[in-house]
């Protein structure tokens, strides 16, 4: 099987790519600046048959276009879309729009763009899945703080795009669905956070694994419970 995993220069992006390796996959693996995925890198030089590196900067259409072309004669069974970045956006008072702009830009329309661009490539697969890494931060229900505008609403536009990817596409046999990964210990989720990433990933490929049309337009979260929009 072929997967495609997106941010794959550090933390659950490099572990996703990481444990698909060790169960015997291909993967394309793409990052911003290969220069400085060192790690990333290292895997690629130790399975060279297997990985494949990408650069791709989802917020770039650009770049989106020349690695959807370098994928076209391909068939994608998974597209794991992992590149995000965390932008508050400030606090009430003094938000930030730029900032909330660009949580939009990456989080909600790179990976919509991202998505759209691969789909003749996973139309060839049976069954293929697109998987959105998205948050609890991102559910409306689960909100009971506040704050964090850009990141929130960038993350709950992104499960209502994928929403309607799922509506759209079972004609088609394509699923789509949400995860969330849980607090990880990654640089993203700081020191403060409850779960290390193995843990976090060799659950999340279950989850995966299980999927079938009934995950299609759910929110998962990584022990494979259903989250409240």
């Amino acid at each position: 099987m072929l997967y495609i995993v997106t941010g794959a220069n550090r933390g659950l992006g490099l572990e996703f790519t990481r444990q698909l390796l060790a169960r015997g996959h291909r993967v394309f693996a793409t990052a911003r600046n290969l220069e400085q995925a060192e790690e990333l890198r290292t895997l690629a030089s130790s399975a060279p048959d297997a990985l494949q590196l990408f650069t791709l900067d989802i917020a770039d259409p650009t770049s989106i276009a020349a690695f959807a072309k370098t994928c076209a004669d391909h068939t994608i069974d998974v597209l794991i879309n992992n590149a995000g970045i965390l932008e508050r956006g400030g606090t009430l008072g003094a938000l930030d729009y730029e900032a909330i702009e660009r949580g939009f830009q990456v989080n909600t329309m790179g990976t919509l763009r991202l998505t759209e661009a691969l789909l003749p490539a996973l139309r060839r697969s049976q069954g293929a899945k697109i998987v959105n890494l998205s948050s609890k931060m991102g559910s409306i229900a689960e909100n009971t703080s506040g704050g964090s505008y850009a990141y929130r609403a960038s993350k709950a536009a992104l499960n209502m795009v994928t929403r309607s990817l799922a509506l759209d596409l079972a004609a088609e046999g394509i699923i789509a669905f949400v995860v969330h990964p849980g607090w990880v210990l990654t640089d993203m989720g700081g020191p403060n956070a409850l779960i290390d990433a193995q843990t976090s990933i060799s659950n999340l490929l279950h989850v995966i694994d299980r999927a079938g049309p009934e995950t299609s337009g759910t929110f998962q979260e990584w022990q494979g419970n259903t989250i409240a929009w």
